[in-house]
C-alpha cells in the first residue's frame, strides 16, 4: 500500500527516438555549464570526494549512454548485473542526477537510517498536488501527523479487522466469476478488479460511481511515472518537461483525477451533513478514507491545516499503492505455483484439510495456514513490489567509506537483495517457500536482506492490511479451484516477464483454466 515507489523501465518504444535526439540537444545546450562544473562537482573542503566505484563516463553525457543501452530492459535488472561488476555500492552520473545505487542488506541497513527524503519526480509532483501527500511528502511535522492519522484512524488492526466482511464478500465475488465465464480465463484482469473494488471501497466509499474511469486514469498514470524519463533526468531544465510530452499528459490526468474526487468529496460532504442532521455525528468503524480525512479537516484538532488538496492527495496515495502491490503479488504467487505443481499441491492440501468443508471462507479460517504464509514470503522475495527503493540526500554525507553527494539520489535495489546468494545461496532465483520454515525472518522492516515493503521511517504503513487481502484471496483460488495452463502450455514454459508500473506486475496477463473442485 504506501509501500516505497519502484523506478520503472523506460518506455522503450516510444522514448528512445525522442529520448536520443533530446540527449543530443541538452549536450548541445549545455556544453559550456558541463565543462565549467566538471572540474569543481567532484571537489571539496577536504579534496577530492571518495565516490563509490561505477561505470565509467563519457565526456559531458557521462553515463547516459549506459541508460541507452539498457532501453528495453527493466531498472532493477540492469542495477543488479551492473552491481556483479563494480560492487554492492556504486555510482552512476545520469544526466544530472548523481545516483548512488544500493545491493546488499548491511548497506540497506545504514541507508535507511540516514535517508528519509523521497527524490522528486516530475509525476509525484504533479499528482500529487505539489507533494502534499504521504508518499511524496518529505520527512516534516505533516508528514508524521499525516502518517500517525493513517495508522491509527484507517490502517490500524481494528480498522483493518473493521473491513474483513468486504474482503471475504470481494474475494466470494472473485470465485463465483470464475465459475460463471468459459474457460480459459484472464486470471490476472480478474485478481486486478477485485483488488480495485476493495481499495475503491475502502479509499472512495461504497457506491462510486467514478469508481472504473477512476482505475482507468490511476493505471495511465503509474504507466507514465518513471524516474528515468527525461524531465527527471533533467530536472532543472524545464523546457524538457514541456518538448518531451510528458508533463502536458500528467496535467491533463491530474485534471481529469481531480475533477472526480471534488465530485466524491463534495458527495461525502453531503452524507456527513445528513448524518449530523440526524444525530449520527461520531466516526463509524467503517468510514472510507475520504470521510474519515473530512471529519479530521472539519474537527480542527489537528497541529496543521488540512486542506481539500491534502484530502485529495491522501486519498490517492491510497488508492495509487493499495490495489497494485496486493494483486501484484497475488499474480506472481499464482504464476509460480503454477510453475511448480509440487508446492500448489502442498498448499492446496493444507487450506483444504484446515478449511474442509466450508462454503465459504472467513479470514479467522485462514490463521493456521503456514505453508500459504511461507509462500507469499517466497513470492516476495522473488518479486518485491517495488524492486527499487528511491531516497534522497539532503546533505553531503558518508555510507560505509564512500560520500554521499548532497541531493544524490539513493536507490535500494531490493530485488537484487531478495536474490543475493550470500544471504539465500545457490538456488536464490528458485522459487522454494521451505527456505522459511523454521526461519524467524519476517518482512517487517527489520531483516534487511528481505524488505519487501521497505525499511525505517518509510515503511509501507499498509503492511498488515496487504498482507490479510493476499492471505485471503489466494485462500479463495486455491481451496475452490483446481488450475491447468491452457493449449497444451507446460509449466516452464510460462512468461516470467515483468512490466513497467508502479508496482511490477506481469508484463502478459496470466491466462489459465479453473477446474470448480468445491462449490
Amino acid at each position: 500500500m504506501f509501500r516505497d515507489i519502484q523506478i520503472p523501465s523506460l518506455n522503450c518504444h516510444e522514448d528512445l527516438p525522442l529520448f536520443t535526439s533530446l540527449v543530443v540537444l541538452v549536450i548541445l545546450l549545455l556544453l559550456n555549464r558541463y565543462w565549467k562544473k566538471m572540474s569543481h562537482t567532484s571537489l571539496n573542503d577536504d579534496g577530492i570526494l571518495q565516490l563509490p566505484p561505477g561505470p565509467w563516463k563519457l565526456p559531458l553525457i557521462e553515463n547516459l549512454h549506459k541508460l541507452a543501452l539498457a532501453v528495453g530492459s527493466l531498472p532493477h535488472h540492469f542495477l543488479t548485473d551492473l552491481a556483479k561488476k563494480y560492487g554492492p555500492m556504486m555510482h552512476l552520473k545520469l544526466g544530472q542526477v548523481s545516483a548512488i545505487v544500493i545491493s546488499s542488506p548491511n548497506l540497506a541497513k545504514q541507508a535507511v537510517k540516514i535517508f528519509s527524503y523521497r527524490p522528486g519526480l516530475l509525476a509525484l509532483e504533479i499528482m500529487s498536488y505539489n507533494y502534499s501527500g504521504i508518499i511524496a511528502s518529505p520527512c516534516n511535522g505533516y508528514w508524521r501527523e499525516m502518517r500517525k492519522i493513517c495508522g491509527l484512524e484507517l490502517l490500524s488492526a481494528k480498522r483493518v479487522q473493521s473491513f474483513s466482511s468486504l474482503r471475504e464478500e470481494e474475494t466470494w465475488n472473485l470465485v463465483q466469476s470464475i465459475t460463471q465465464l468459459s474457460q480459459p480465463i484472464n486470471l490476472s484482469e480478474m485478481i486486478f478488479s477485485t483488488l480495485n473494488n476493495i481499495t475503491a471501497h475502502v479509499a472512495l466509499g461504497k457506491k462510486c460511481k467514478h469508481q472504473q474511469e477512476f482505475t482507468s486514469l490511476v493505471h495511465e498514470t503509474i504507466r507514465l511515472s518513471t524516474g528515468f524519463g527525461v524531465p527527471d533526468l533533467f530536472h532543472s531544465i524545464q523546457f524538457l518537461h514541456h518538448a518531451t510530452g510528458t508533463k502536458s499528459v500528467l496535467e491533463k490526468l491530474h485534471g481529469k483525477m481531480d475533477m472526480i474526487l471534488v465530485d466524491i468529496i463534495n458527495d461525502h460532504k453531503q452524507v456527513l451533513q445528513s448524518q449530523r442532521t440526524a444525530g449520527e455525528d461520531h466516526l463509524q468503524e467503517d468510514q472510507d478514507l475520504v470521510n474519515v480525512l473530512l471529519q479530521l479537516q472539519e474537527s480542527g484538532e489537528l497541529q496543521f491545516q488540512l486542506t481539500t488538496n491534502h484530502v485529495k492527495a491522501v486519498t490517492l496515495d491510497m488508492y495509487f499503492a493499495g490495489s497494485e502491490t496486493s494483486a501484484a503479488t497475488i499474480e506472481w504467487a499464482m504464476l509460480e505455483l503454477l510453475r511448480n505443481p509440487r508446492a500448489m499441491d502442498k498448499a492446496q492440501a493444507e487450506i483444504r484439510q484446515l478449511v474442509a468443508g466450508k462454503r465459504k471462507i472467513q479470514e479467522a479460517d485462514i490463521k493456521k495456514l503456514n505453508y500459504l504464509k511461507l509462500i507469499i514470503k517466497e513470492t516476495l522475495r522473488l518479486h518485491p513490489p517495488g524492486p527499487l527503493i528511491p531516497r534522497q540526500a539532503n546533505e553531503r554525507c558518508k555510507v560505509n567509506r564512500y560520500d554521499v553527494p548532497s541531493e544524490a539520489k539513493l536507490l535500494i535495489n531490493v530485488w537484487a537483495i531478495g536474490r543475493d546468494l550470500k544471504h539465500w545461496g545457490p538456488n536464490a532465483d528458485c522459487f522454494e517457500p521451505e527456505r522459511f520454515q523454521g526461519y524467524s525472518i519476517d518482512f517487517r522492516g527489520t531483516n534487511y536482506e528481505f524488505i519487501p515493503f521497505g525499511a525505517g521511517k518509510r515503511i509501507c504503513p499498509g503492511l498488515s492490511f496487504a498482507t490479510i487481502i493476499v492471505e485471503l484471496a489466494l485462500c479463495q483460488l486455491l481451496y475452490f479451484f483446481n488450475w491447468k495452463l491452457p493449449n497444451g502450455t507446460k509449466p516452464q514454459e510460462l512468461d516470467m516477464t515483468e512490466s513497467v508500473g508502479m508496482a511490477t506486475r506481469k508484463r502478459n496477463d496470466l491466462n489459465v483454466i479453473a477446474i470448480p473442485f468445491i462449490l
